[in-house]
């Protein structure tokens, strides 16, 4: 197993030739990093999946500028702030591609004021959690066919160790549709992150031949959106991950390493860059895991 210091992307990632890719939030921070990574390396697409297209446009247009002779990169449109956008987000790519190989689960909100979804769900549970699980959701189809011809194909989910932080009774399901306006903007986050590894977790314990894992990256100067309010409170945060956080080339490294390693298992969940993650004791609560699967695949049913 790789650790922190001895895994290199460009020696360590394989070939990923006849490989089709998508990382979420794949324009700035972490996501962009591990666009450019894995493009060096042979994959027959990579999508870089983003609400903006304006500025996914210019993130390929640099990683090209940086790399001609990188594999393809298309940009997909994608608000997982809208199960519409969602669905046509895959509807668009399966009416071009056969096969899915990996998903990088890694877009995020963080800290942001109340708001609600398209749908009327908490926007950072909305985003971070349903957004993500809805993808997944209407991707399974092609990934189980792709596990036919690849058996490591996989999922990988970007949590946070902010999930440690979530309130005790974290799945209030009667406030999930709501802006929580009794929470913090951290427990409402630090829910969200929760629901990334039960969620993960779930699908690991249902479906055996696609790779279900969760990775926490460490804190990490990412690009993260944090909309924290307050002058004081926003400058606060900027100075202290500019000061504490891990570079982006080496906080990329976790799920870069979850993203194509033999060695990671589903239903696993990582830290930097390859070690055993034990997330808090609630996101290991199967009950908790149990109540969030039946309660996500009702609202998933209600949208049909």
């Amino acid at each position: 197993m790789f650790g922190g210091s001895t895994f290199s992307p460009d020696k360590d990632v394989p070939d990923l030739s006849d490989k089709v890719i998508i990382v979420t939030g794949g324009n700035i921070g972490l996501g962009l990093e591990t666009v450019r990574q894995l493009v060096k390396h042979n994959p027959a697409r990579v999508y870089l999946a983003a609400r903006s297209k304006e500025k996914a446009d210019a993130a390929i247009e640099k990683l090209r500028a940086s790399n001609p002779n990188a594999a393809p990169i298309s940009f997909l449109s994608l608000d997982l702030a809208s199960f519409e956008s969602i669905k046509a987000a895959v509807q668009a790519f399966q009416s071009v591609e056969s096969r899915l190989d990996v998903l990088v689960n890694n877009a995020g909100i963080m800290m942001s004021p109340e708001g609600l979804t398209k749908e009327g769900y908490e926007i950072q549970f909305g985003t971070n959690h349903l957004g993500h699980a809805l993808l997944i959701h209407l991707l399974l189809p092609i990934l189980q066919r792709t596990a036919v011809i690849n058996p490591e194909a996989r999922v990988v989910t970007v949590s946070s160790g902010l999930e440690a932080s979530a309130p005790d009774d974290i799945y209030q399901l009667n406030e999930l549709k709501t802006t929580m306006p009794k929470r913090t903007a951290t427990a409402r986050y630090a829910i969200s992150k929760v629901a990334n590894i039960h969620y993960t977790l779930a699908l690991a314990e249902r479906y055996k031949t696609v790779k279900f894992i969760v990775i926490h990256p460490g804190v990490v100067q990412s690009n993260l959106r944090h909309d924290v309010s307050g002058v004081f409170l926003r400058a606060f945060m900027t100075t202290a991950v500019d000061f504490l956080a891990t570079p982006v080339e080496k906080g990329v490294l976790t799920q870069l390493w979850a993203a194509v390693s033999l060695e990671a298992k589903s239903g696993e969940c990582y830290r930097p860059t390859a070690a055993i993650w034990k997330p808090s004791k609630p996101s290991r609560n199967h009950k908790l895991q149990e109540q969030l699967w039946n309660w996500t695949q009702e609202q998933f049913e209600n949208q049909s």
